[in-house]
Parts: structure tokens; C-alpha cells; sequence
């Protein structure tokens, strides 16, 4: 009696563990949804600023502007380029470590175009650009390199695998057309011979004995220049 209330004791704790443990997990698993979800928010609110202000502000304020939004829209193209490409194609690893030494990078030189957007000395600013300018060009570059590399790999790998395809496609073809040529030369040839048949015809008609050839009697035959011969008479 003991150990059967130990035992559903040791039940109960295990069933009581395992919720908890599934408990955390949802709760985790729904706090990252969240967060994801806020930073898409963040992220569009932002990048829907940086558009307004690159459009609606002229000088260097419009400028900075232009470069963050040049930036991040590479970065994260590429970053979801290679994310994608990685699951299917292992060795673009190595390229996906390479971006996030260049992820590093692109974020300090997006803090600094912020800190910039604040900066009320404006000649400072714009004593600034060139070297802003460099960089996020040179950071783009690369990324969007990485991001060509990738899309280029996969499409050759999908040109090689449709032309191994057609290739295997094409055999099979000729192969289903020599079959079908010599199956349809076997039914011809059956259908040739059945072709002329009539209902019945499968039952085997009787032999005939060859029947001896005679010579005509000369006197059953007729011509037209011949009198009919008058029958003899008795008397």
C-alpha cells in the first residue's frame, strides 16, 4: 500500500514538473513572438521615418537619412538572403559568419548616423559626410555582394538540377517511344491478321478434301451456234 502511494506521488511531482516545464516553454515561446513582433513594428516605424525624412528634409539631415535607410534595407535583404539559403545549401556558413562580422560593422556605423541625425552643429555634420558616405557605401558593397554570391549559387544549382532533369526526362521519353513503336508493331501485325474477320470466324471451318479435276463431258456442252438435238423417237 506504501509503495502504490509512493509511486502515484512520484506521479503526481512528474505530472506537476512536466506542466510546469511546458508552462515555460509557451510563455517563452510567446514572449519571443512578441518581441518579434515588436521589433517588425519598431523596425517599420523607423524605416517609415527614415523615408518620410529623406524625402521631406533637404541638406544633410536628408542625407543622413538616405544613407541609414541605404543601409539597413542591404543588411537586411542579405540577412534574410543567406538565413534562407543556409537551410538548403550548408556552405554558405561561412558566408553567413562573414556578414556577421559585417553586421557589426553596419550597426556601429548606424549608431553613429543617429547620433548624428541629433547633432546641432551642422558643419560638423557636414565635415562628416565623406567619411559616412565611404563607409556606408563600402558596407553595402559587401553585403550586397555576399547577397548576389547567394542568390547566383542557388540559381545555378537550380539550372543543374532542371537540366539533370531533362536530361533524365528526355531518356525517358525515348524510352516510352521505342516501347510504344514496338508494341504498337506487334498489335498491328495482330490486328493485320484479325483485321479481316467477321463474327465467328475464331471457329475453325471444317477441312474440304481436294476435289478432283475433271475434264468437261463434250456433250453437255453448248455453243451458241449449235441446233438443240431433238429427242429420238420410237416409232
Amino acid at each position: 500500500m506504501e509503495a502504490a502511494i509512493t509511486i502515484m506521488a512520484l506521479l503526481f511531482v512528474a505530472l506537476v514538473a512536466l506542466g510546469v516545464y511546458a508552462t515555460v516553454k509557451v510563455v517563452k515561446a510567446a514572449k519571443r513572438g512578441v518581441d518579434r513582433t515588436i521589433d517588425h513594428a519598431r523596425r517599420t516605424v523607423e524605416d517609415t521615418t527614415l523615408r518620410a525624412k529623406s524625402f521631406g528634409q533637404t541638406g544633410v539631415a536628408g542625407e543622413l537619412a538616405q544613407l541609414r535607410l541605404s543601409l539597413r534595407s542591404s543588411m537586411r535583404a542579405t540577412q534574410d538572403a543567406l538565413h534562407a539559403g543556409v537551410a538548403e545549401d550548408a556552405s554558405l556558413k561561412e558566408s553567413l559568419d562573414l556578414f556577421q562580422r559585417l553586421s557589426a560593422h553596419g550597426r556601429e556605423l548606424d549608431e553613429d548616423l543617429k547620433r548624428l541625425e541629433r547633432e546641432p552643429d551642422r558643419s560638423h555634420v557636414a565635415a562628416r559626410m565623406p567619411d559616412l558616405r565611404r563607409r556606408t557605401e563600402q558596407i553595402t558593397h559587401s553585403a550586397d555582394a555576399l547577397r548576389f554570391a547567394a542568390r547566383d549559387r542557388a540559381r545555378q544549382f537550380a539550372e543543374d538540377d532542371l537540366s539533370a532533369l531533362s536530361a533524365q526526362i528526355d531518356v525517358e521519353a525515348g524510352a516510352l517511344r521505342h516501347w510504344t513503336t514496338t508494341d504498337g508493331a506487334a498489335a498491328g501485325a495482330a490486328g493485320g491478321e484479325r483485321g479481316q474477320a467477321w463474327p465467328g470466324a475464331d471457329d475453325p471451318a471444317p477441312e474440304q478434301q481436294p476435289q478432283a479435276i475433271t475434264a468437261p463431258d463434250p456433250r453437255r456442252t453448248a455453243y451458241p451456234w449449235e441446233k438443240s438435238t431433238r429427242p429420238e423417237t420410237t416409232t
